[in-house]
């Protein structure tokens, strides 16, 4: 996809993000994408749960614990073992094993922090390092609070916008959302708001549980992009839950744990603006479309792609989900 000339529309964001070949869209360009990966698979669980470039199961062929089938019209690689202990010391054995020997450059931005990967009832099949998700091609799991208030004179919500420091391995410089992070194992989407939300924002756990409230979630497919460090035929499908809060009086947040550099509270022309210039991480710009829709910011009367960017901020993905019933 060559790149679209500035000012950028929001479908022209969207596509960005979400770059993944659509099969509702372009069946033959989805199927000749799709056909190129291997299928991931949990021995003894029916649905594949990501998809591995050949690359990587190039890599993985000889390692303990993994097993690879080639058939004409369906290639896999399986992760044995039969409970989550055992497949998430596989995992984490072979994929630190990759890291050591310098095999992944993505594998350099190593965490320490575990990703959970979903089965078909909800269980946890496995748990892997995040920094290795992408290798894996799993579902990844997110928050993203936007922090707003009404400011006088205007008739929509300013938020309050961060940018990342530029020490940041992934997305350095560009404008995030107020609160925004990574899921891990063990926890639920609350808990990572308000984890996030005191590490990045300096924000009480106690105001955020009262006043946060869920938004719903936003999904999207897009390949590792130029703002990220690592391999860019890896893939990440995600999903990303949705919380908004507004502040009460006095609240400013402020940078805490080092990868923020500063708080500004924008209005929505100046988010327009920073929009058109490409200013801000791929993924919270679907976020911030999401937010200008639920507040009326955006409709049928200033948006010519709104049904379109709609659909597309709920993204189907061909893998099991966390379920929240």
């Amino acid at each position: 996809m060559s790149e679209p000339t500035l000012p950028r529309s929001n479908l022209d964001l969207v596509n960005e993000a979400d770059d993944f070949p659509i099969p509702q869209k372009d069946l033959s360009e989805y199927l000749a994408a799709r056909k190129l990966y291997y299928h991931l698979h949990v021995d003894g669980i029916k649905p594949a749960v990501g998809i591995v470039h050949p690359k990587v199961v190039d890599a993985l062929r000889s390692a303990s614990g993994w097993r690879v089938t080639e058939l004409a019209d369906h290639k896999t690689i399986t992760i044995l073992g039969n409970d989550e202990p055992t497949r998430s010391r596989v995992v984490a054995d072979t994929l630190s094993q990759l890291r050591d020997a310098g095999r992944f450059e993505v594998l350099s931005r190593w965490r320490g922090e575990l990703k959970p990967v979903f089965g078909p009832s909800n269980q946890v099949l496995f748990s892997v390092e995040r920094a290795a998700a992408s290798v894996l091609g799993i579902v990844q799991y997110g928050i993203h609070l936007s922090i707003y208030t009404y400011e006088k004179g205007n008739k929509f919500p300013s938020i309050w916008i961060s940018k990342r420091s530029q020490r940041t391995a992934n997305y350095s410089g560009m404008l995030d959302n107020t609160v925004a992070g990574g899921y891990r194992t063990g926890e639920d989407p609350l808990q990572t708001v308000i984890r996030e939300a005191d590490e990045e924002a300096s924000i009480p756990a106690d105001l955020v549980r009262s006043l946060a409230r869920p938004c719903g979630t936003i999904s999207y497919f897009h390949h590792l992009d130029k703002h990220v460090r690592g391999e860019k035929y890896l893939v990440q499908p995600e999903v990303e839950y949705l919380y908004e809060m507004q502040a009460p009086e006095g609240l400013v947040p402020r940078p805490n744990d080092g990868e923020v550099e500063w708080f500004q509270l924008w209005d929505v022309d100046k988010i327009k603006d920073g929009l058109g210039r490409g200013l801000f991480k791929p993924s919270y710009v679907l976020v911030l479309l999401d937010f200008f829709i639920r507040h009326g910011v955006l409709d049928t009367t200033n948006e010519p792609d709104y049904i379109e960017i709609c659909c597309r901020l709920r993204r189907t993905l061909e893998f099991p989900v966390r379920s929240d019933a």
